[in-house]
């Protein structure tokens, strides 16, 4: 299957559901309490995050997509902080505020990234079921896709009224489940509950056969269009009628914190759909937004920039021949990532170890290494007949397998300017013996804080003394 990043920005996404705030307590433990033989946390840090369907809002307008959420708070601070953290991140909420009633906040304490204490502060919400669906109706028109965020905890009291609407608009609905009663999410387009919440529906399920046969029972029976069973350490189980089973591992490379991968998973789900991707494309990212999330501490969301490097991973793109266009989002990726990018560019006709030298000192000057190789027609033209002796395609192969290399991009001109001005690099290297303001680009570069550096080349090594060698020969 081959993945790519969606066009985020035109994926507008409603998350309704139980919203809550997740608070820390941060602070170092030195000692034992005398009174109880609990530790002492003298808290140095508060932080407070958006929580379960507050969270699924988040994730999505994280990831770029436009984002909308209602939800049911009490009148407090809590849900004063709620509002405040969203309206920055870019969230459109629209709160039912309930005089009298707390909004739900989950405290932890932590000391060292160790969670020690878990204080949950919430009653059930006595929500206006018609009020709710009033809001979600009047924003359905304006989105793609509607996520059913169930925690359980009473926003959630017209399940069908919301999927109907949402259909009626021809809109899919994504639900993630809670408790036993599916059956209020009949209809939806697509459920996600995790293994157990699966099993505590439909029975324990002894192997994967059992999994795939209770859940193709449970579609049938919900008139769903898909399930998508998450199963921690084992991945994600895609069941679709007349498709087979897609089976997906998982992806995290080391497992930190699982609060909220859920979250993760079905936001990024409901913001690639609306994007246009089909379904298996829209689960694998969610996949690897999962891989992501979980080696990360605490209610944490994950951005673009990090989603488009785990495509690339997974596609082999990291590295290697890339477009202009693959190129610019990749040097976006490595900045907001705080890397330092190095541009070099030539003909590189035959590769010798000159070049190699010379591009791993411009490697070292960096943290990423963009090598622009001149097209066939312009080393002809800069090189003259019977230049150059290797195809372009052959000569960027051969660059992209040295370890110096980050990415290596062709250009028509005689001059990379018109590159440059596109790439807008942090360094500009090249080889020679003559001063840096005779380097091409360089003062482009300098005007946009760059630095230039000329570079010195290994003696008695160039393609042109090979070439002339071989032909005396």
């Amino acid at each position: 299957m081959k993945l790519s990043m969606p066009r985020f920005d035109h994926a507008p996404v409603l998350v309704v559901g139980d919203v809550m705030l997740d608070r820390y307590w941060h602070g170092a433990t030195t000692r034992i309490s005398p009174e109880a033989p609990v530790p002492v946390v003298r808290v140095e840090q508060i932080e407070d995050r958006p929580g379960g369907a507050a969270n699924v809002a988040l994730n999505i307008a994280a990831l770029g997509a436009p984002a909308w959420l209602v939800g049911v708070t009490g009148a407090d601070e809590a849900a004063d902080s709620l509002a405040e953290r969203l309206l920055a991140a870019g969230v459109d909420a629209r709160f039912q505020r309930i005089e009298r009633q707390p909004t739900i906040v989950k405290l932890r304490v932590l000391s060292r990234h160790q969670q020690l204490l878990r204080m949950d502060f919430e009653e059930p919400f006595d929500t206006d079921a018609e009020v709710m669906a009033r809001d979600v109706e009047a924003l359905l028109q304006g989105v793609k896709v509607l996520v059913l965020s169930d925690y359980g905890k009473g926003a959630l009291r017209n399940h069908q009224a919301l999927i109907m609407a949402a259909r009626r608009r021809g809109i899919p609905v994504l639900a993630d489940p809670k408790g036993k009663d599916f059956e209020i999410y009949r209809g939806a387009s697509l459920i996600t509950p995790n293994l157990g919440e699966f099993e505590a529906v439909v029975g324990p399920c002894a192997d994967e056969a059992e999994l795939v046969a209770k859940g193709v029972a449970l579609i049938e029976r919900l008139e769903l269009q898909a399930l998508l069973v998450t199963r921690g350490e084992y991945g994600m189980t895609l069941l679709r009628p007349g498709h087979p089973e897609m089976h997906l591992p998982a992806r995290a490379r080391e497992v930190f914190d699982v609060t909220g991968a859920g979250d993760t998973v079905i936001s990024t789900l409901a913001a690639a759909l609306a994007a246009g991707e089909e379904l298996p494309c829209a689960v694998a990212l969610a996949n690897l937004a999962a891989g992501i999330v979980v080696g990360k501490l605490g209610t944490a969301t994950i951005c673009a920039p990090e989603l488009r490097r785990a495509v690339q991973r997974e596609q082999g793109s990291e590295r290697g021949v890339v477009s202009l266009e693959q190129l610019v989002t990749v040097i976006e990726d490595a900045r907001a990532q705080g890397e330092k990018v190095v541009f070099t560019n030539g003909c590189f006709d035959i590769l010798h170890a000159g070049h190699v030298t010379y591009l791993e000192q411009a490697r070292a000057l960096g943290d990423r290494l963009i090598v622009a190789v001149n097209d066939d027609a312009s080393v002809s033209r800069l090189k003259g007949p019977g230049r150059p002796i290797n195809s372009v395609d052959r000569r960027m192969a051969v660059l992209a397998g040295l370890g110096a290399v980050d990415w290596v991009v062709s250009f028509a001109e005689d001059t990379p300017e018109a590159l440059l001005a596109e790439v807008r690099p942090d360094v500009l290297v090249k080889g020679g013996d003559y001063g840096v303001d005779q380097v091409v680009g360089a003062e482009r570069v300098r005007a946009h804080g760059g630095e230039v550096k000329v570079l010195g080349l290994v003696e008695n090594s160039s393609t042109t003394a090979i070439v002339n060698k071989i032909r005396s020969r």
